[in-house]
């Protein structure tokens, strides 16, 4: 059957370099399409619930949120692993689906659960959900800095996060944009219990009065001159005089007590677990750029880049952008290395052919099998949704060298032939069909078992394929790749 689709091919010489020109487009296309990263997604499927509440020790939130919600994410379909952490006024529960779940399914079920267990909860306390990313979705992260000493911790992570962070989360594929370092600012309330018992106000109170007064209340509508106006309440407290004025009590000579009379009430720094720091200059604020599961790692980063670029302008005076982590210049050295390795196997072949040939033209011939090679291993990458990766396109590379050998082999059989056909017709020049005929016999000779070996070949990897876990996460892109490159060598033969 080999054999026979050489002949026709050789026959039909225009529809084959037809054909090969439309997958050489198509690899091309794939390839531009497949997403580029630095290193395989080795983490399992997992969805995070985070639930706050607040003011609470890690005890009351083991038992009141992370138990409750523990056992009932035992149930999900598809969840494997469970696991629970409370923190001071903070409750983490990890739920590990089975390999090749999908992530939103898996979000969904999460969610259905969720509802289930929302009302064993207390009233106070509020789930979410973590974001739609994966182990290494961390892409990119920068630190806000201000040289000048203009803006202090407090300021810059204002700017974080009521600026910066709402304007990359427009970014196409970034699932969350997290803050970190500086000061977090907010009002803080420090009671006075001598006053407190003065005054005979519970603390209960005091929380009640500032939750009513920082409200607004809608009213009733006004007709005026066949005009409507909507009555209401503003309430909003905005400044600390607002919290300094807030009525608690009345005493019995009819004064009023405020909060002023019982608490100092002033602007500060959330409690914090941790800092960022850059290069031991001191403190800074920032950010990190959490990508999408499955997008485009270095597309994700370029249009984070040029967001920055635009936001720049935008900026108080003095504050900069620093760029502490970038991925995508490893992503360019894996490609890098890939072009770097496919040049020097196109050198060495042509080398090969020249010298042990002394034929030029025939090293076009092992040449070109191997970008079109390539690039059919690309088109079915982009299918199945491999991305390219040091160990994806590390099987393309290990791939090269067999590709190359069977080209070289049908190559050196084809000017054997050629040589036998000149001394059995001595002084005759060898062209046209006679010349196809010997060149045809030739390959038809060879090409059998020169596409059965590649075949061999190709098949040596297949226990690869029966690792699971991080293990297949970590092998199996460059598995098949280099499965996917060899089957093409073996097809263009």
């Amino acid at each position: 059957m080999i054999a026979t689709l050489i002949r026709w091919s050789i026959a039909n010489r225009f529809l084959v370099l037809l054909a090969t020109a439309f997958v050489a487009a198509w690899g091309v296309w794939a390839m531009l399409r497949t997403p580029l990263d630095a290193i395989p997604d080795l983490s399992d499927v997992q969805v995070i619930i985070r639930t706050t509440y607040p003011g609470q020790a890690p005890e009351i939130v083991e038992n009141q949120v992370t138990y409750p919600l523990a056992t009932t994410m035992l149930s999900v379909p598809g969840a494997k692993t469970v696991r629970g952490y409370s923190l001071f006024g903070d409750s983490f529960v990890y739920v590990l689906f089975e390999d090749r779940t999908d992530l939103y399914w898996a979000r969904s079920r999460v969610l259905e659960y969720l509802n289930q267990v929302q009302s064993r909860l207390p009233a106070a306390a509020k789930t979410s959900l973590g974001p739609d990313a994966t182990g290494v979705g961390w892409v990119f992260e920068y630190a806000l800095i201000d040289r000048s000493g203009t803006h202090d911790l407090s300021q810059l992570r204002a700017l974080q996060d009521w600026f910066l962070k709402y304007e990359l989360k427009t970014v196409a594929n970034v699932a969350e944009v997290a803050s970190l370092g500086g000061m977090v600012r907010q009002y803080q309330i420090v009671l006075d219990p001598d006053r407190l018992r003065a005054f005979n106000i519970t603390q209960q109170k005091v929380i009640d009065a500032v939750r009513k007064a920082n409200q607004e209340t809608g009213g009733a509508v006004l007709e005026l001159a066949e005009a409507e106006y909507m009555v209401r309440a503003s309430g909003y407290l905005q400044t600390l005089e607002d919290f300094r004025k807030i009525p608690l009590a009345t005493t019995d000579s009819g004064v009023a007590v405020r909060l002023g009379d019982v608490a100092h009430v002033q602007l500060g720094p959330e409690m914090r677990r941790g800092i960022a720091e850059l290069n031991g200059e001191g403190e800074v604020a920032g950010g990190v750029i959490i990508m999408r599961s499955g997008k485009n790692a270095l597309e994700t980063i370029r249009a984070v880049k040029a967001r920055l670029a635009e936001l720049k302008s935008s900026l108080p005076a003095g504050v900069q952008i620093v760029p502490t982590y970038d991925r995508s210049s490893l992503i360019k050295r894996a490609v890098d290395n890939l072009q770097e390795r496919l040049i020097e196997e196109f050198i060495v072949v042509a080398l090969v052919c020249v010298v042990f040939l002394f034929h030029l033209r025939s090293a076009f011939v092992a040449i070109a099998s191997l970008p079109l090679g390539v690039l059919m291993a690309f088109i079915v990458m982009n299918y199945q949704g491999v991305n390219a990766n040091i160990m994806s396109l590390g099987g393309i590379a290990i791939a090269i060298g067999a590709m190359v050998d069977a080209a070289v082999v049908m190559i050196e059989n084809a000017h054997k032939h050629i040589e036998a056909w000149r001394h059995a017709h001595p002084g005759d020049e060898l062209r046209g069909d006679e010349q196809w005929r010997v060149i045809g016999e030739a390959a038809a000779q060879v090409g059998p078992a020169l596409f059965f070996s590649l075949l061999i070949i190709t098949l040596s990897f297949v226990p690869v394929f029966t690792l699971e876990a991080q293990e297949g996460r970590l092998f199996s892109p460059l598995a098949f790749t280099k499965s996917y490159a060899m089957a093409a060598a073996a097809g263009l033969l």
